[in-house]
């Protein structure tokens, strides 16, 4: 994509309102470093420098939609509880529309606790209740999702699964129902432990071993070049005849990304990627710069490179963490040298 065509896709992203659906989160990291031994038992003492919060799981997707430029509702569940304050304050701090979060007092806020020493994860920690979340809830943000769509109040919807309760294939079925007829582009980031077979998405982003747990084949080591991996071909028309997307993109880390189209055909595009520090999150970002970058008027091929070079960016960060617009142009305007 050149830069001219770059900055008439980009200009559009402000005007887009994109619904976000999923299992919304906190990621905490505790900093520090690790020089001795417990006396206590054979792990590492980690001497505290600081602690952070930021928006995981589907709330890092509504981060990484807004800090590319669009607009994001919210639509998941939390806890009547002090991480669930915290999800507030952040959501808000980001300016997301928040008014149709569910707050459900039966239930943890999830948040994953990482400790990191030296550049390393130590260990993580999940506060999370692991039961599906009530099917009242789920209706209620169903309904909601309904009335968005009828008004016309969203151009994109995203369902973005962790498998931690909310999502089933039934919310998506109904939704979808209503919002392809009218126009508006229905995207999912699976679960291979949570398989959501549902027909007919505009978009699906697998990364490989998702794809490959999701076609229930095992994950075979990659071939380059891509159109050479015969196995990576047979999942993704496994996957193209049981969810029938207009477009599949699996991620394929240090390999880029493979795009299968509705019509058949395949581009394999070279990551961005100059070093890998971290891939937390990466697929929230690849989600978030394809749909809006699709809501602009960009082609397929043209949305998964804008993609491919926000995910670039993203993994040469530690933690989760979301992606600048201005980013994402500089890695373009490097590409263009």
């Amino acid at each position: 994509m050149k830069l001219e065509r770059l900055h008439e896709v980009v200009s559009a992203f402000g005007d887009k309102k994109v619904a976000v659906v999923g299992d919304v989160m906190i990621d905490s990291y505790v900093w520090g470093e690790a020089s001795r031994i417990s006396p206590e038992a054979p792990v590492p003492v980690v001497h505290v420098k600081k602690k952070t919060q930021c928006l995981g799981g589907a709330s890092n997707v509504m981060r990484n939609v807004v800090t590319l430029g669009g607009n994001v509702k919210a639509f998941g569940v939390q806890g009547d509880d002090m991480a669930g304050r915290e999800l507030t304050t952040l959501l808000e701090s980001y300016g997301i529309d928040r008014s149709h979060m569910v707050v459900d007092r039966s239930r943890k806020t999830i948040e994953k606790q990482r400790v990191v020493a030296g550049g390393q994860q130590l260990l993580r920690i999940d506060y999370e209740d692991l039961g599906d979340v009530e099917f009242s809830v789920r209706e209620q943000i169903v309904e909601s999702l309904l009335v968005q769509i009828a008004n016309k109040s969203v151009d994109a919807i995203i369902f973005e699964d962790y498998a931690k309760g909310l999502l089933d294939a039934g919310m998506i079925e109904k939704v979808l129902e209503k919002a392809k007829p009218a126009g508006i582009t229905v995207a999912l980031d699976p679960h291979p432990g949570h398989p959501l077979h549902v027909e007919g998405l505009t978009l699906m982003t697998p990364n490989r071993n998702e794809a490959f747990g999701l076609a229930g084949l095992y994950c075979s080591e990659p071939v380059c070049p891509v159109e050479d991996d015969v196995a990576l071909m047979e999942v993704a028309a496994k996957l193209r005849e049981t969810w029938n997307p207009d477009y599949l993109l699996i991620t394929l880390g240090a390999q880029g990304m493979a795009l299968f189209k509705k019509d058949g055909s395949f581009v394999s595009i070279p990551t961005q990627a100059q070093e890998v520090f971290d891939v937390s999150g990466a697929g929230d970002t690849v989600i978030s710069a394809f749909t809006l970058a699709l809501l602009s008027d960009a082609s397929g091929e043209e949305a998964a490179v804008f993609a491919n070079h926000a995910a670039g960016v993203v993994v040469g960060k530690v933690g989760t963490v979301s992606v600048d617009i201005n980013e994402v142009i500089k890695s373009f305007e490097k590409e263009d040298l």
